[in-house]
C-alpha cells in the first residue's frame, strides 16, 4: 500500500482486505504492519475488521510509530470531513521496535517524530522535557544513548495512560495535546502540506498560546514549549485560510461533544487536562496570532505578558 497520509482512506482498506481474500487469509492468519503510522493505522483497521478480527503485529519503522502510534490499539482512516473518523480500538498481539531502523529515516520524518516526544514531556513528564531541553543536539544526531532513554520512556508513558483508559473516555484524551489544532491543519490542507508531527508541532504551539490566553498556562512554560519546538527547525507555513475554516474542521475532532469544542491544555509542563467551554473568540485570537507570535518569538522579541 502507499504509505502517504493521502492514502489513509477506506479505499485502501478495501484494497488490502481484498488482497487478503485473494491470498487465502483465514481467521488464524496474522497481519504484520511494517512501516510508519499510516501503515500501522490502516493495517490495524484491516486486522480489526477482516473476518471480524485477525491477529495483528506491528513493526514500526518511524520514530512517531515507535513512540506513539503503534502503542495503544487505536486504528483508523480519514474521511474528507476529518482525520481518523473511521476505525476501531484493536490492540496488537506484539510490537517489535528496533531503534536502529531510525538511522535510515529521512530527516524530516525523524524530526516530525520528535514532536510527539516533546508532546509526551509536556503532558506527563517534566523531567524528560528538561532532558530534551539540555540534550536536543544529541537527540537530533540520533545518539544511541539518547534514543535508548527516550523510546522506552515514551512507550512507558503511552502504555500507562492507555492501560487506565483504553477507549479514550477520559484520561487518554491528554495524548491529543496539540492534535485538535494539528488535525484541523492537516484537514484544511488536504493532508498534503504537513508531516503529521509538523502539524502537531504547530498544534502544540497553538495549544500553549490558548492555555496562556485562558490563564491556564504560565508565560514561562509557554516560552519553554515554543523554544523546544523551535529546535525542530522551520515548519511548513501556517495555511492562509480563515480561522472559521479551521474551527469548522475542529468540529470533526473526536473530542467534540454536542458540537462543543474541547481542548487539551497544560496547566504546567508535565501535566495536561481537558477543558470545555472555551470561547470561540479566544480560539479565533489564537488562530490569528499563532504564526505571528511564533515568528516574533523566534526573533526573541515576543512578550507573552503583553
Amino acid at each position: 500500500m502507499d504509505d502517504a497520509e493521502t492514502a489513509k482512506h477506506l479505499r485502501t482498506v478495501e484494497g488490502v482486505a481484498r488482497s487478503l481474500v485473494r491470498s487465502g487469509a483465514d481467521r488464524k492468519s496474522v497481519v504484520v504492519a511494517v512501516g510508519g503510522g499510516v501503515v500501522g493505522d490502516v493495517g490495524g483497521f484491516v486486522a480489526a475488521s477482516y473476518l471480524r478480527g485477525v491477529a495483528l503485529v506491528h513493526v514500526p519503522t518511524t520514530l512517531v510509530a515507535q513512540v506513539d502510534s503503534s502503542i495503544g490499539g487505536k486504528t483508523g482512516v480519514n474521511l474528507p470531513e476529518g482525520k481518523n473518523l473511521v476505525g476501531a480500538f484493536y490492540p496488537p498481539r506484539l510490537v517489535l521496535s528496533d531503534p536502529q531502523l531510525l538511522r535510515t529515516l529521512p530527516e524530516r520524518e525523524y524530526r516530525g517524530g520528535l514532536a510527539e516526544i516533546i508532546k509526551q514531556g509536556i503532558i506527563a513528564d517534566a523531567k524528560m522535557f528538561a532532558y530534551l531541553e539540555k540534550a536536543f543536539d544529541k537527540v537530533l544526531r540520533r545518539d544511541r544513548d539518547a534514543l535508548g532513554y527516550l523510546i522506552p520512556r515514551n512507550v512507558e508513558i503511552k502504555a500507562s495512560v492507555v492501560s487506565r483508559d483504553e477507549r479514550e473516555s477520559g484520561l487518554r484524551e491528554i495524548l491529543n495535546f496539540g492534535h485538535t489544532f494539528g488535525h484541523a491543519l492537516e484537514s484544511v490542507t488536504k493532508y498534503r502540506r504537513y508531516q503529521h508531527g509538523e502539524a502537531v508541532a504547530w498544534g502544540m504551539i497553538a495549544a500553549a498560546f490558548l492555555g496562556h490566553e485562558l490563564g491556564i498556562t504560565k508565560a514561562a512554560d509557554v516560552s519553554r514549549i515554543v523554544a523546544l519546538i523551535d529546535c525542530l527547525g522551520e515548519l511548513p507555513e501556517w495555511p492562509r485560510v480563515p480561522g472559521a475554516a479551521l474551527i469548522e474542521a475542529m468540529r470533526s475532532d473526536k473530542k467534540t461533544r454536542g458540537g462543543v469544542l474541547r481542548f487539551i491544555l497544560a496547566p504546567r509542563i508535565g501535566e495536561a487536562r481537558t477543558y470545555e467551554g472555551v470561547s470561540r473568540q479566544a480560539v479565533e485570537r489564537v488562530l490569528h496570532f499563532t504564526p505571528r507570535l511564533l515568528a516574533a518569538s523566534q526573533k526573541r522579541s515576543v512578550s507573552l505578558h503583553g
